[in-house]
């Protein structure tokens, strides 16, 4: 008997034009060990081992990929490891945020902005990406109002160098904000925190596009004995009209198998 897939279960990213699969594959784990919020220590795969991950996620019917210049080495070992697939993934990137040393930084203006996404044109090995994200510190409407980031988001667009942006921030305020202009929020959405619906339904509501983060709680969900936290969360979430995809950062390939196939059959139920 064959796996379920998620190969015609994409759907669209908003206005965007973009198809996504409604589970992307978010790659900090390929790229950074350090601060990140995990209850579990884990080792970064080898290139063999990312390789074989990024051709089942593909297999799955998966063509959603999330990575970040935050991310560590992630963004550079995407570009090898994708070589003569990029018509297979629509790949989401970010600005804003740099993690160096063991340490975060932020920068919001022009000039970083342009840089960054350069940056990741080349580290990518790619003349576009599709999404381009702002990486919010929490500040959202500061970044939102007294920030060059999105006006120059906004240009890169018009330049083609990238098809879409939008903004993964922490307030409901900012992600009704970032909506009013740009084309994606990036939201924190799970079964221990959904503060954030109402830019999930603004969303809905205006044919703009919703990408979930932590939609596992970061791997923390934790429930009634017996109750599978995927099924639960992915209950929770593909009830929701306005989310096109949830990104989930898992280098497990069983685990990526079991997230495909809970989500494929919740979402055929519906």
């Amino acid at each position: 008997m064959s796996l379920p897939t998620l190969h015609d279960l994409h759907r669209p990213l908003g206005s965007t034009g973009l198809l996504v699969s409604p589970l992307g594959l978010g790659t900090v784990k390929l790229g950074r060990d350090q601060g990140v919020k995990y209850p579990n220590g884990f080792q970064i795969p080898n290139d063999e081992e990312a390789r074989m991950l990024l051709r089942q996620a593909r297999e799955l019917g998966i063509n959603l990929i999330d990575t970040a210049p935050a991310y560590g080495h992630s963004e550079e070992r995407l570009g090898p490891l994708l070589r003569g697939q990029r018509q297979d993934w629509v790949i989401v990137s970010k600005v804003g945020e740099e993690f160096a040393d063991g340490v975060s930084r932020h920068d919001f203006s022009a000039a970083h902005t342009r840089l960054s996404v350069e940056r990741s044109l080349k580290r990518l090995e790619t003349d576009f990406i599709d999404l381009v994200l702002v990486h919010s510190d929490g500040n959202d409407l500061h970044i939102l109002n007294d920030c060059e980031v999105y006006q120059t988001l906004a240009d890169l667009k018009a330049e083609g160098k990238i098809r879409g942006f939008g903004f993964s921030g922490k307030t409901v305020e900012g992600g009704v904000k970032a909506l009013e202009q740009g084309d994606c929020a990036m939201v924190t959405y799970n079964l221990n925190e959904q503060d954030e619906k109402a830019v999930i339904d603004y969303a809905a509501a205006h044919g703009k596009g919703i990408l979930v983060k932590k939609a596992l709680a970061s791997g923390h969900a934790c429930l009634e004995p017996g109750v599978d936290p995927i099924h639960a969360s992915f209950i929770l979430l593909f009830a929701q009209t306005g989310v096109a995809s949830a990104i989930v950062g898992t280098i497990n390939p069983l685990h990526l198998a079991h997230n495909v196939a809970t989500a494929a059959k919740i979402i055929r139920q519906s």
